[in-house]
């Protein structure tokens, strides 16, 4: 990879793992804010409109977090990779199945589980950039807990 500077502090091959870690992140990230939309657009139940209007606030910050991720491998010189065939391509986690019009039930366990796979993969990112760059590590530690927050909304909808 060719970078377009490197950060003071840090040298070319941990910017160079830093942004590889990212990318990955941010991929998911992506991917993320679409699944949450479509379950917003296809829940169905009596909690319907409360699931239905708890997600958009989802996807709204799993998508600033993406940018976020973005701007940070930017900064570390490198080139963000945010096109769809992008995201596919760098996807290592599960794929969401659930598709179609379904009870607010079924979409709440699945994406938890969604959640459960990024946190865990956000989480494995964080301990790898710990020991690269401690700036792109604190930006994916504030993303987890974001994500933790929403997946105990969606949790305390099934108890």
């Amino acid at each position: 990879m060719t970078l377009m500077h490197i950060v003071p502090g840090l040298d070319e091959e941990a910017s160079e793992k830093a942004i590889a870690i990212l990318q990955n992140r941010l991929s998911h990230e992506q991917e993320a804010a679409l699944v949450l939309k479509h379950a917003h657009w296809n829940v169905t139940g009596p909690d319907f409109i409360a699931v239905h209007e708890m997600l958009d606030p989802q996807v709204a910050e799993v998508l600033a977090q993406a940018d976020e991720t973005a701007e940070r491998i930017a900064t570390l010189g490198g080139s963000p990779l945010g096109r769809a065939d992008d995201v596919v391509a760098s996807r290592t986690w599960k794929r969401f199945a659930l598709s179609g019009r379904k009870s607010t039930k079924e979409y709440l366990q699945a994406l938890i589980e969604y959640y459960n796979d990024m946190i865990a993969d956000d989480r494995n990112a964080i301990a790898q950039l710990d020991n690269l760059d401690i700036v792109s590590s604190n930006i994916i530690q504030d993303h987890v807990q974001q994500l933790e927050k929403f997946q105990w909304f969606m949790r305390s909808h099934l108890e």
